[in-house]
């Protein structure tokens, strides 16, 4: 039997890093030690950062839906709370969106709203 080495596989698995970290400043990009470093890091943050994504646009959505609410006379919270108590079950994106690009059916659904919270 032939000896087997392992250089084939360890220089397909460097090309791999090599290849993930292309386009990084200095020296990353070229030697596999800090280019491995790299890609980790890399990694740790877009983990981190698709986490972040969801709480970025939640809170935009939240923004857009108060500033909706205060043109119609009412703060966020009370408006989410006569939404609740009226039944409503709208999502925070349809209802940014509702306030952004249909103002009248926003408006229809603060008047729910504020019904609701006066019964």
């Amino acid at each position: 039997m032939a000896r087997i080495k392992g250089a084939l596989m360890t220089r397909k698995r460097r090309n791999k890093v090599l290849k993930l970290a292309k386009g990084y400043f200095g020296s990353k990009h070229k030697l596999f030690k800090t280019a491995k470093q790299a890609v980790m890091k890399s990694g740790n943050y877009a983990y981190i950062g698709r986490k972040q994504r969801k709480r970025d646009f939640r809170r935009l959505w939240i923004t857009r839906i108060s500033a909706g609410a205060k043109m119609n006379g009412m703060n966020y919270s009370t408006f989410m709370n006569g939404l609740k108590k009226a039944g409503i079950e709208i999502n925070r994106k349809m209802l940014s969106q509702l306030a952004i690009e249909d103002e009248a059916g926003f408006a229809a659904l603060v008047e729910q709203s504020k019904a609701a919270i006066s019964k």
